[in-house]
Protein backbone atom coordinates (compact mmCIF):
# COMPACT_ATOMS: atom_id res chain seq x y z
CA UNK A 1 0.00 0.00 0.00
CA UNK A 2 2.83 2.40 0.91
CA UNK A 3 4.59 1.57 -2.38
CA UNK A 4 1.41 2.30 -4.32
CA UNK A 5 0.90 5.59 -2.51
CA UNK A 6 4.53 6.59 -3.12
CA UNK A 7 4.23 5.77 -6.83
CA UNK A 8 1.03 7.78 -7.06
CA UNK A 9 2.72 10.79 -5.47
CA UNK A 10 5.62 10.57 -7.92
CA UNK A 11 3.20 10.50 -10.84
CA UNK A 12 1.34 13.55 -9.47
CA UNK A 13 4.58 15.47 -8.92
CA UNK A 14 5.83 14.64 -12.42
CA UNK A 15 2.52 15.75 -13.90
CA UNK A 16 2.62 19.01 -12.01
CA UNK A 17 6.20 19.71 -13.10
CA UNK A 18 5.33 19.12 -16.74
CA UNK A 19 2.17 21.22 -16.63
CA UNK A 20 3.94 24.56 -16.30
CA UNK A 21 5.22 27.47 -18.27
CA UNK A 22 8.53 29.17 -17.59
CA UNK A 23 7.22 31.70 -15.08
CA UNK A 24 10.32 33.88 -14.74
CA UNK A 25 10.07 35.12 -18.32
CA UNK A 26 8.42 38.28 -19.70
CA UNK A 27 8.15 40.02 -16.34
CA UNK A 28 7.80 43.16 -18.44
CA UNK A 29 6.27 43.12 -21.96
CA UNK A 30 8.66 41.61 -24.53
CA UNK A 31 10.37 44.08 -26.87
CA UNK A 32 11.85 43.19 -30.21
CA UNK A 33 11.42 43.01 -33.99
CA UNK A 34 9.36 40.66 -36.19
CA UNK A 35 9.74 40.11 -39.91
CA UNK A 36 6.08 39.84 -40.98
CA UNK A 37 4.69 43.38 -41.23
CA UNK A 38 7.40 44.57 -43.61
CA UNK A 39 8.75 41.47 -45.34
CA UNK A 40 6.04 38.78 -45.19
CA UNK A 41 7.44 35.57 -46.70
CA UNK A 42 10.59 37.23 -48.06
CA UNK A 43 12.86 36.10 -45.23
CA UNK A 44 16.45 34.85 -45.27
CA UNK A 45 19.37 34.54 -42.91
CA UNK A 46 21.10 37.56 -44.49
CA UNK A 47 18.00 39.69 -43.91
CA UNK A 48 17.56 38.56 -40.32
CA UNK A 49 21.25 39.03 -39.50
CA UNK A 50 21.19 42.53 -40.98
CA UNK A 51 18.21 43.37 -38.77
CA UNK A 52 20.13 42.19 -35.72
CA UNK A 53 23.02 44.42 -36.74
CA UNK A 54 20.66 47.36 -37.23
CA UNK A 55 18.93 46.81 -33.90
CA UNK A 56 22.29 47.36 -32.24
CA UNK A 57 23.53 50.24 -34.41
CA UNK A 58 20.21 52.14 -34.37
CA UNK A 59 20.11 52.37 -30.60
CA UNK A 60 17.08 50.12 -30.31
CA UNK A 61 18.94 47.48 -28.34
CA UNK A 62 20.13 50.15 -25.93
CA UNK A 63 16.51 51.34 -25.61
CA UNK A 64 15.40 47.84 -24.53
CA UNK A 65 14.56 45.93 -27.72
CA UNK A 66 16.04 42.42 -27.56
CA UNK A 67 14.15 39.78 -29.60
CA UNK A 68 14.72 39.18 -33.31
CA UNK A 69 11.80 37.01 -34.49
CA UNK A 70 11.38 35.25 -37.86
CA UNK A 71 7.71 34.92 -38.73
CA UNK A 72 6.15 32.50 -41.23
CA UNK A 73 7.89 30.96 -44.29
CA UNK A 74 11.26 29.94 -42.84
CA UNK A 75 10.15 26.26 -42.89
CA UNK A 76 9.39 24.20 -45.99
CA UNK A 77 8.87 20.55 -45.02
CA UNK A 78 9.41 17.73 -42.55
CA UNK A 79 12.01 15.04 -43.14
CA UNK A 80 11.49 11.28 -42.92
CA UNK A 81 11.76 11.48 -39.13
CA UNK A 82 9.24 14.27 -38.84
CA UNK A 83 11.87 16.95 -38.11
CA UNK A 84 10.99 20.44 -39.27
CA UNK A 85 13.16 21.52 -42.23
CA UNK A 86 14.24 25.10 -42.87
CA UNK A 87 14.42 26.53 -46.40
CA UNK A 88 17.97 25.59 -47.43
CA UNK A 89 18.12 28.30 -50.10
CA UNK A 90 17.19 31.15 -47.75
CA UNK A 91 18.86 29.67 -44.67
CA UNK A 92 21.83 27.72 -46.09
CA UNK A 93 23.66 27.55 -42.77
CA UNK A 94 20.64 26.38 -40.79
CA UNK A 95 18.66 28.03 -38.03
CA UNK A 96 21.11 27.32 -35.21
CA UNK A 97 23.78 29.29 -37.08
CA UNK A 98 21.37 32.22 -37.27
CA UNK A 99 20.45 31.95 -33.59
CA UNK A 100 24.12 31.88 -32.63
CA UNK A 101 24.75 35.03 -34.67
CA UNK A 102 21.87 36.86 -33.00
CA UNK A 103 23.07 35.76 -29.57
CA UNK A 104 26.56 37.03 -30.42
CA UNK A 105 25.02 40.50 -30.72
CA UNK A 106 23.64 40.28 -27.19
CA UNK A 107 20.12 39.75 -28.55
CA UNK A 108 17.58 36.92 -28.30
CA UNK A 109 16.16 34.79 -31.10
CA UNK A 110 12.52 34.06 -31.88
CA UNK A 111 10.81 31.76 -34.35
CA UNK A 112 7.31 31.12 -35.70
CA UNK A 113 5.07 28.07 -35.74
CA UNK A 114 1.36 27.34 -35.90
CA UNK A 115 -0.94 25.18 -33.78
CA UNK A 116 -2.63 23.75 -36.86
CA UNK A 117 -1.55 21.19 -39.44
CA UNK A 118 -0.24 24.00 -41.68
CA UNK A 119 0.86 27.56 -41.02
CA UNK A 120 -1.05 30.52 -42.44
CA UNK A 121 1.23 30.36 -45.51
CA UNK A 122 0.71 26.58 -45.89
CA UNK A 123 4.05 25.55 -44.43
CA UNK A 124 4.28 22.62 -41.95
CA UNK A 125 2.44 23.35 -38.69
CA UNK A 126 3.12 21.98 -35.22
CA UNK A 127 0.06 19.74 -34.84
CA UNK A 128 1.24 16.29 -33.72
CA UNK A 129 4.87 17.43 -33.56
CA UNK A 130 4.78 19.75 -30.54
CA UNK A 131 7.29 17.84 -28.39
CA UNK A 132 9.56 17.12 -31.35
CA UNK A 133 9.56 20.78 -32.43
CA UNK A 134 10.10 22.03 -28.89
CA UNK A 135 13.20 19.84 -28.59
CA UNK A 136 14.43 21.15 -31.93
CA UNK A 137 13.87 24.77 -30.94
CA UNK A 138 15.69 24.20 -27.66
CA UNK A 139 18.61 22.63 -29.53
CA UNK A 140 18.75 25.58 -31.93
CA UNK A 141 18.78 28.13 -29.10
CA UNK A 142 15.33 29.65 -29.60
CA UNK A 143 14.25 32.15 -26.92
CA UNK A 144 10.76 33.09 -28.14
CA UNK A 145 8.05 31.16 -29.98
CA UNK A 146 5.11 32.81 -31.75
CA UNK A 147 2.46 30.14 -32.36
CA UNK A 148 -0.32 31.05 -34.81
CA UNK A 149 -3.83 29.57 -35.17
CA UNK A 150 -4.36 28.86 -38.88
CA UNK A 151 -5.63 25.51 -40.21
CA UNK A 152 -6.77 24.32 -36.79
CA UNK A 153 -10.25 23.11 -37.88
CA UNK A 154 -11.89 21.54 -34.79
CA UNK A 155 -8.99 21.96 -32.36
CA UNK A 156 -9.62 23.35 -28.87
CA UNK A 157 -7.46 26.45 -28.39
CA UNK A 158 -6.76 26.04 -24.69
CA UNK A 159 -5.77 22.37 -25.10
CA UNK A 160 -3.62 23.04 -28.17
CA UNK A 161 -1.63 25.82 -26.55
CA UNK A 162 -1.35 23.89 -23.29
CA UNK A 163 0.21 21.05 -25.27
CA UNK A 164 2.85 23.38 -26.69
CA UNK A 165 3.47 24.93 -23.28
CA UNK A 166 4.12 21.47 -21.80
CA UNK A 167 6.35 20.56 -24.74
CA UNK A 168 8.48 23.68 -24.27
CA UNK A 169 8.79 23.04 -20.55
CA UNK A 170 9.79 19.42 -21.17
CA UNK A 171 12.50 20.60 -23.59
CA UNK A 172 14.07 22.45 -20.63
CA UNK A 173 15.00 25.68 -22.41
CA UNK A 174 13.22 28.83 -21.19
CA UNK A 175 11.22 30.03 -24.20
CA UNK A 176 8.63 32.81 -24.19
CA UNK A 177 5.33 31.49 -25.64
CA UNK A 178 3.39 34.04 -27.69
CA UNK A 179 -0.17 32.82 -28.29
CA UNK A 180 -1.36 34.18 -31.65
CA UNK A 181 -4.96 33.00 -31.61
CA UNK A 182 -6.43 36.44 -32.55
CA UNK A 183 -8.71 36.67 -29.51
CA UNK A 184 -11.17 34.24 -31.11
CA UNK A 185 -11.62 32.15 -27.95
CA UNK A 186 -11.10 34.94 -25.37
CA UNK A 187 -7.59 33.82 -24.40
CA UNK A 188 -7.38 36.51 -21.71
CA UNK A 189 -9.76 34.33 -19.69
CA UNK A 190 -7.60 31.17 -19.80
CA UNK A 191 -4.13 31.81 -21.22
CA UNK A 192 -2.31 33.29 -18.21
CA UNK A 193 -1.00 29.91 -16.92
CA UNK A 194 -0.19 28.81 -20.48
CA UNK A 195 1.52 31.60 -22.40
CA UNK A 196 3.35 34.82 -21.67
CA UNK A 197 1.28 36.92 -24.08
CA UNK A 198 -1.82 36.39 -26.19
CA UNK A 199 -3.27 38.23 -29.14
CA UNK A 200 -6.54 39.97 -28.37
CA UNK A 201 -7.66 40.80 -31.94
CA UNK A 202 -7.11 40.04 -35.58
CA UNK A 203 -4.09 41.35 -37.46
CA UNK A 204 -3.11 45.00 -37.49
CA UNK A 205 -2.35 46.82 -40.72
CA UNK A 206 -0.49 50.06 -41.36
CA UNK A 207 -3.44 52.46 -41.12
CA UNK A 208 -4.97 54.76 -38.54
CA UNK A 209 -8.34 53.01 -38.62
CA UNK A 210 -6.83 49.57 -38.03
CA UNK A 211 -4.59 50.75 -35.21
CA UNK A 212 -7.16 52.84 -33.35
CA UNK A 213 -9.82 50.15 -33.81
CA UNK A 214 -7.58 47.57 -32.17
CA UNK A 215 -6.76 50.00 -29.37
CA UNK A 216 -10.46 50.52 -28.64
CA UNK A 217 -10.92 46.77 -28.16
CA UNK A 218 -8.47 46.74 -25.25
CA UNK A 219 -10.70 48.83 -22.97
CA UNK A 220 -12.09 46.02 -20.83
CA UNK A 221 -9.00 43.80 -20.71
CA UNK A 222 -6.76 45.58 -18.20
CA UNK A 223 -7.53 43.22 -15.32
CA UNK A 224 -6.08 40.26 -17.24
CA UNK A 225 -2.59 41.73 -17.80
CA UNK A 226 0.42 41.68 -15.50
CA UNK A 227 4.01 40.51 -15.15
CA UNK A 228 4.49 37.31 -17.15
CA UNK A 229 1.04 37.46 -18.81
CA UNK A 230 0.22 40.24 -21.26
CA UNK A 231 -2.59 41.25 -23.58
CA UNK A 232 -1.12 41.58 -27.08
CA UNK A 233 -2.85 44.01 -29.48
CA UNK A 234 -0.43 42.90 -32.24
CA UNK A 235 2.84 44.25 -33.53
CA UNK A 236 3.91 47.82 -34.21
CA UNK A 237 3.57 49.43 -37.63
CA UNK A 238 5.76 52.43 -36.76
CA UNK A 239 7.96 53.33 -39.72
CA UNK A 240 6.21 51.33 -42.44
CA UNK A 241 5.07 54.50 -44.15
CA UNK A 242 1.29 54.57 -44.40
CA UNK A 243 0.51 56.62 -41.28
CA UNK A 244 1.66 60.12 -40.48
CA UNK A 245 4.46 60.82 -38.04
CA UNK A 246 1.91 62.05 -35.50
CA UNK A 247 -0.17 58.88 -35.92
CA UNK A 248 2.92 56.73 -35.34
CA UNK A 249 3.69 58.68 -32.16
CA UNK A 250 0.12 58.02 -31.05
CA UNK A 251 0.39 54.32 -31.97
CA UNK A 252 3.60 53.89 -29.99
CA UNK A 253 2.31 55.84 -26.99
CA UNK A 254 -0.95 53.90 -26.79
CA UNK A 255 0.83 50.53 -26.96
CA UNK A 256 3.13 51.65 -24.12
CA UNK A 257 0.14 52.79 -22.06
CA UNK A 258 -1.41 49.35 -22.62
CA UNK A 259 1.71 47.57 -21.33
CA UNK A 260 1.67 45.82 -24.70
CA UNK A 261 4.52 43.78 -26.17
CA UNK A 262 6.55 46.12 -28.40
CA UNK A 263 7.45 44.23 -31.57
CA UNK A 264 8.60 46.63 -34.26
CA UNK A 265 7.95 45.56 -37.83
CA UNK A 266 9.76 48.11 -39.99
CA UNK A 267 13.04 47.95 -41.91
CA UNK A 268 15.52 48.83 -39.17
CA UNK A 269 18.35 49.29 -41.68
CA UNK A 270 17.08 52.53 -43.20
CA UNK A 271 14.90 54.17 -40.57
CA UNK A 272 14.49 57.92 -40.72
CA UNK A 273 15.58 59.87 -37.67
CA UNK A 274 11.91 60.61 -36.96
CA UNK A 275 11.01 56.93 -36.80
CA UNK A 276 14.08 56.15 -34.73
CA UNK A 277 13.13 58.96 -32.35
CA UNK A 278 9.73 57.37 -31.80
CA UNK A 279 10.95 53.81 -31.32
CA UNK A 280 13.76 54.77 -28.95
CA UNK A 281 11.91 57.26 -26.73
CA UNK A 282 13.07 55.84 -23.42
CA UNK A 283 10.67 57.94 -21.35
CA UNK A 284 7.64 56.50 -23.16
CA UNK A 285 9.15 53.00 -23.22
CA UNK A 286 9.56 53.25 -19.43
CA UNK A 287 5.75 53.31 -19.14
CA UNK A 288 5.51 50.03 -21.05
CA UNK A 289 8.33 48.43 -19.06
CA UNK A 290 7.18 49.62 -15.65
CA UNK A 291 7.63 46.84 -13.10
CA UNK A 292 4.12 47.18 -11.66
CA UNK A 293 2.84 45.81 -14.97
CA UNK A 294 -0.53 47.59 -15.06
CA UNK A 295 -2.41 48.19 -18.28
CA UNK A 296 -3.95 51.65 -18.64
CA UNK A 297 -7.66 52.18 -18.19
CA UNK A 298 -9.93 54.76 -19.79
CA UNK A 299 -10.80 57.41 -17.18
CA UNK A 300 -12.86 59.63 -19.46
CA UNK A 301 -14.43 58.91 -22.82
CA UNK A 302 -15.95 61.88 -24.61
CA UNK A 303 -16.15 60.13 -27.95
CA UNK A 304 -13.24 61.47 -29.96
CA UNK A 305 -11.45 62.72 -26.84
CA UNK A 306 -10.30 60.27 -24.19
CA UNK A 307 -8.16 60.33 -21.05
CA UNK A 308 -6.26 57.16 -20.15
CA UNK A 309 -4.52 56.53 -16.82
CA UNK A 310 -1.79 53.98 -16.11
CA UNK A 311 -0.57 53.19 -12.62
CA UNK A 312 3.20 52.96 -12.23
CA UNK A 313 5.49 51.59 -9.57
CA UNK A 314 6.50 53.91 -6.73
CA UNK A 315 3.08 55.58 -6.43
CA UNK A 316 3.51 57.30 -9.80
CA UNK A 317 1.21 57.36 -12.82
CA UNK A 318 0.99 58.22 -16.50
CA UNK A 319 -1.87 60.15 -18.06
CA UNK A 320 -2.50 60.14 -21.81
CA UNK A 321 -4.79 62.60 -23.61
CA UNK A 322 -5.99 61.18 -26.93
CA UNK A 323 -7.63 63.05 -29.80
CA UNK A 324 -9.08 60.44 -32.17
CA UNK A 325 -10.87 62.97 -34.35
CA UNK A 326 -9.87 64.44 -37.70
CA UNK A 327 -10.01 67.95 -36.25
CA UNK A 328 -7.92 69.91 -33.79
CA UNK A 329 -9.33 70.02 -30.26
CA UNK A 330 -8.81 72.49 -27.44
CA UNK A 331 -9.34 70.70 -24.15
CA UNK A 332 -9.42 71.79 -20.53
CA UNK A 333 -7.05 69.73 -18.41
CA UNK A 334 -7.30 69.72 -14.61
CA UNK A 335 -3.93 68.42 -13.44
CA UNK A 336 -4.97 68.62 -9.81
CA UNK A 337 -7.83 66.21 -10.51
CA UNK A 338 -5.60 63.95 -12.64
CA UNK A 339 -3.02 63.76 -9.87
CA UNK A 340 -5.59 62.14 -7.58
CA UNK A 341 -6.91 59.51 -10.01
CA UNK A 342 -5.87 56.04 -8.99
CA UNK A 343 -6.75 54.12 -12.14
CA UNK A 344 -7.27 50.35 -11.90
CA UNK A 345 -6.81 48.93 -8.43
CA UNK A 346 -5.25 51.04 -5.68
CA UNK A 347 -1.88 52.55 -5.03
CA UNK A 348 -0.08 51.66 -1.85
CA UNK A 349 0.66 54.49 0.56
CA UNK A 350 -1.10 57.79 1.04
CA UNK A 351 -3.31 59.65 -1.42
CA UNK A 352 -1.09 62.16 -3.23
CA UNK A 353 -1.94 65.60 -4.61
CA UNK A 354 -0.53 67.68 -7.44
CA UNK A 355 2.03 69.38 -5.19
CA UNK A 356 3.50 65.97 -4.41
CA UNK A 357 4.46 65.47 -8.05
CA UNK A 358 6.41 67.02 -10.86
CA UNK A 359 4.58 66.55 -14.16
CA UNK A 360 6.74 65.61 -17.16
CA UNK A 361 5.79 65.77 -20.85
CA UNK A 362 7.27 62.55 -22.28
CA UNK A 363 7.44 63.69 -25.90
CA UNK A 364 8.73 67.18 -25.20
CA UNK A 365 11.13 65.72 -22.58
CA UNK A 366 10.55 68.52 -20.12
CA UNK A 367 8.67 69.20 -16.89
CA UNK A 368 5.57 71.37 -17.06
CA UNK A 369 5.59 74.73 -15.35
CA UNK A 370 2.01 75.56 -14.44
CA UNK A 371 0.85 78.77 -12.81
CA UNK A 372 -2.62 77.23 -12.53
CA UNK A 373 -3.56 73.60 -12.07
CA UNK A 374 -6.19 73.86 -14.81
CA UNK A 375 -4.92 74.69 -18.27
CA UNK A 376 -6.13 74.60 -21.87
CA UNK A 377 -4.23 72.44 -24.33
CA UNK A 378 -4.43 71.96 -28.08
CA UNK A 379 -4.44 68.46 -29.53
CA UNK A 380 -3.94 68.20 -33.28
CA UNK A 381 -5.86 65.45 -35.15
CA UNK A 382 -4.95 61.83 -34.31
CA UNK A 383 -2.52 62.90 -31.61
CA UNK A 384 -1.71 62.33 -27.97
CA UNK A 385 -0.10 64.13 -25.10
CA UNK A 386 1.35 61.91 -22.41
CA UNK A 387 2.50 62.99 -18.96
CA UNK A 388 4.24 61.21 -16.15
CA UNK A 389 3.40 62.23 -12.57
CA UNK A 390 6.73 61.75 -10.81
CA UNK A 391 6.90 61.76 -7.02
CA UNK A 392 9.01 64.58 -5.60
Amino acid sequence: MKKLLFSYLLICIAGNVQGQKFDQLAKTPPMGWNSWNKFGCNVSDSLIMSMADAMVSSGMKEAGFEYIVIDDCWQVARDENGEIVADKVCFPNGIKYLADYIHSKGLKFGIYSCAGSLTCEKRPGALGHEYQDARTYARWGVDYLKEDWCNTTTQDAKSSYTNMRDALFAAKRPIVLSICEWGSNKPWEWASPIGHLWRTTGDINDSWNSMIGIFEKQKDLARYAGPGHWNDPDMLEVGNGKMTLEEYKTHFTLWCMLAAPLMSGNDLRNMSNDYRMILTNKEVIALDQDTLGRQATCYRDNGDYQIWVKQLAGNEKAVCLLNKSDEKKTVQVDFNLLSQIRGMGRFGGQQLKLEDYRVRDLWEHKDLTMKESTVYMELIPHSVKVFRFIKK
